[in-house]
């Protein structure tokens, strides 16, 4: 029973919104992960209907003494109507499942019947139709081998170098190509951590962000877990400097250095911390940070919380909330004393959590203060041709500083991706005391004196 446990677990969690599938999924233990991962998917797929029956069958009121978990009873249910039968020995859970066997099956015929089915198939709940638009990408891991030794490899497995089979992606360097329906899941280099499978856009902020590979580098990724960003970044590191890698949940931390653990990212120091509470001066000599906060992940159209009925709609309320808290990660990230760049981005498709967010921040103090400007759009992956969105900003020219990823048109899923940059054009006029007025340029004299102080 303890396969059902750790499935009914998941979904108890999922109710909380405490995680999405994916992470949740992520924390149980490898062993288990691929079955307790089926159970639950199904289970979801399938949530409505089993609750339909279950109540028509009035299970957990005659069984409130032993069924005290609606999840539990969820998945053993899925079990008995959906896969063949409960696989666990007998026990007190199970018989009183078992008890209203007849009953189930019952009500469940009379669902099919009402809703016009012949399959079973036919009751589950769809996923977004432009997922199957997204190929299937997979990162080579720069830290184990290289992208001519992966595209070999695929070559002598019987893969072919084209449209049809595999390619390089054109905007990301290490980035592979497949067909969507293509599963890496078996695969010896994923298991191996050679290969790592992410979206296209999730590749984005890392390679905004530019991490320099030198040995005293320093730099942060503000919100880990999962860990594929992160392992991203410790590769265009080259290995070297150091990342420190902050995630405040401790079964999403488990699952980050396993993640590390298995991509031989060797110059990463994760901390189980919360980023908000760090102090800038402890992490001095940081000089760029990613930040991919918590977001609705209205964007991800491939994500399995669709199965969630409390995502299928974003409410105002939660978006603001979400937005605050973005607005808190970037102002934080700027007050550490040597960052000179910060990527924020989201998969989200939402403006508010986006455009809305950047604007908010450059009229901020701390990006004033600090003198943050928006990195030109010609350092923020200037071959790619959707930007940002001008209506929303109140400079409609920042929107070519940012990027916009559109699901179902760009083959990724939804994304934004912004970067900040200390401007040290600001930064050296406010140091030298001259006018941010564009006369500056008419006190010839006075600004070679400026000049000429600086250099002294």
């Amino acid at each position: 029973m303890n396969f059902y446990f750790s499935a009914a677990q998941v979904l108890d969690r999922l109710e909380a919104k405490q995680g999405s599938i994916k992470g949740l999924i992520g924390t149980l233990p490898e062993k288990d992960r691929k079955r307790t991962s089926a159970l639950v998917i199904e289970t979801l797929k399938y949530k409505p209907v089993l609750t339909e029956v279950m109540n028509e069958a009035k299970l957990m009121k005659e069984e409130r003494k032993k069924l005290t978990s609606t999840s539990l009873a969820l998945v053993l249910v899925h079990d008995l109507l959906l896969s063949g039968g409960i696989q666990a020995g007998d026990g007190p859970i199970k018989q009183a499942i078992l008890r209203h066997k007849t009953r189930l099956h019952g009500e469940f015929q009379k669902l099919k019947i009402r809703r016009g089915v012949k399959s079973n198939e036919e009751l589950a709940q769809v996923g977004d139709a432009r997922a199957a638009q997204i190929p299937r990408y997979v990162r080579v891991n720069t830290c184990l081998w290289t992208t001519q030794e992966a595209t070999a490899y695929f070559v002598s497995k019987g893969f072919t170098l084209s449209e049809h089979g595999f390619c390089q992606d054109p905007h990301i360097s290490n980035l592979l190509q497949f067909h969507p329906r293509i599963s890496f899941q078996e695969e010896p280099a994923y298991k191996d951590g050679r290969l790592i499978l992410q979206d296209k856009a999730s590749c984005f902020p890392a390679v905004v962000l530019d991490p320099p590979a030198k040995h005293d580098a320093q730099v942060i990724d503000a919100t880990s877990a999962p860990g594929n960003k992160t392992s991203h970044l410790s590769a265009l590191m080259q290995g070297k400097g150091t990342l420190f890698a902050f995630e405040r949940d401790k079964k999403r931390f488990s699952t980050l250095k396993m993640m590390l653990s298995k991509a031989k990212c060797k110059n990463v120091r994760p901390i189980n911390a919360d980023f908000l509470k760090v102090d800038p001066i402890e992490y001095s000599q940081v000089t760029h940070i990613l930040l991919d906060p918590s977001c609705s992940g209205s964007g991800i159209v491939n994500r399995l919380d669709h199965l969630l009925e409390s995502e299928q709609e974003d409410g105002e309320d939660r978006l603001n909330k979400l937005a605050s808290f973005q607005v808190m990660m970037i102002k934080h990230a700027m007050k550490f004393p040597n960052v000179q760049r910060i990527v924020y981005s989201t998969c989200s498709i939402h403006a508010i959590e986006d455009e809305h967010v950047v604007r908010e921040i450059l009229k901020s103090d701390e990006a004033l203060s600090g003198n943050f400007v928006l990195a030109p759009a010609e350092e923020v992956l200037p071959q790619w041709s959707r930007r940002g969105l001008a209506d929303e900003m109140d400079d409609p020219r920042h929107a070519s500083s940012l990027v916009r990823c559109s699901p179902g048109e760009d083959g990724t899923n939804g994304f934004f991706v912004s970067c900040f940059i200390k401007s040290r054009k600001e930064s050296q006029k406010r140091k030298a005391g001259e006018p941010d007025s564009e006369d500056v340029s008419m006190q010839g004299p006075r600004k070679k004196k400026k000049k000429k102080m600086k250099l002294c």
